[in-house]
């Protein structure tokens, strides 16, 4: 176990009735800080992640209420991780988006940065995705560049991304993507590392379920101990922490350590 560190960086615990309301209140949010980072530098860039609440919330980003909304032209995606499968395969975190949002947008093709897991062996697949990574932002950042906002989920495990419990990728302070085997999931798994992710403006978990409430209280306030509790390591140099999750994974925290939305 460790000491946790200073919270140096703003955090905020928001409160929504329920999933649906979730993933509309992070549409909200994508649509603002897109806005925002167009009009400021000219370019809106965000990691994305996988699962049922991103889906959704790629769904609300693909109505006509949505789709007016934003300049896709100047909108960047990559992925947080990826599972090592084909492109089109179901589990992969790029077939669902292209699914859910990219088949329904005008977004231009050299804007979808997806991770190419055509390549072998994995390690490869990593190593491409960091030299695209570090093309892209060449000249705009020091050491590890700076999204404008990273999507994350939070596995009941604790586990962000593809950064697993007991993972040697959570000691990675060098790289920006990695390939990990993890022999939890038995998969080859491609993902950002933890210095990589700390680097955006903007970070926003995404999460909701009751079974997400215990998981939920222990890494916003239990001991800090990163080994088991991944999610622990988002410490962002400059950004802000966003947490956007429903009524039933809040029912575990503190009372007056969060903001309750009303209904969208």
């Amino acid at each position: 176990m460790s000491t946790r560190p200073n919270d140096s960086h703003e955090r905020e615990i928001l409160v929504c009735p329920n999933a649906e309301s979730v993933a509309v209140e992070a549409a909200h949010l994508f649509v603002r800080l897109a806005t925002e980072a167009i009009r400021d530098h000219g370019r809106f860039t965000v990691a994305l992640s996988g699962g049922s609440t991103p889906k959704r919330l790629f769904q609300i980003l693909a109505t006509p209420a949505y789709q007016k909304q934003l300049d896709w032209s100047a909108i960047h995606l990559f992925w947080g991780d990826e599972r090592y499968v084909p492109a089109d395969h179901p589990d992969s975190n790029f077939r669902m988006t292209l699914d859910a949002l990219l088949s329904q947008v005008r977004i231009p093709p050299a804007n979808v940065h997806r991770i190419r897991t055509e390549l072998s062996p994995a390690e490869a697949v990593a190593t491409s995705y960091e030299s695209e990574i570090a093309r892209f932002f060449a000249g705009t950042h020091e050491r590890f560049p700076t999204f404008d906002l990273v999507f994350l989920g939070l596995g009941t495990n604790a586990h962000i991304a593809s950064l697993f419990p007991h993972s040697k990728t959570l000691q990675e302070q060098s790289h920006l993507v990695v390939a990990d085997f993890v022999a939890e999931v038995n998969m080859w798994r491609i993902t950002m590392t933890a210095p990589m992710l700390n680097a955006a403006r903007n970070i926003v978990f995404l999460a909701t379920g009751a079974d997400k409430a215990p998981v939920i209280r222990d890494v916003l306030f239990g001991d800090y101990d990163i080994e088991r509790k991944p999610a622990q390591l988002i410490q962002p140099v400059h950004g802000q922490v966003t947490w956007l999750i429903d009524k039933a994974s809040s029912a575990q925290l503190p009372p007056n350590s969060y903001r309750v939305l009303s209904s969208n």
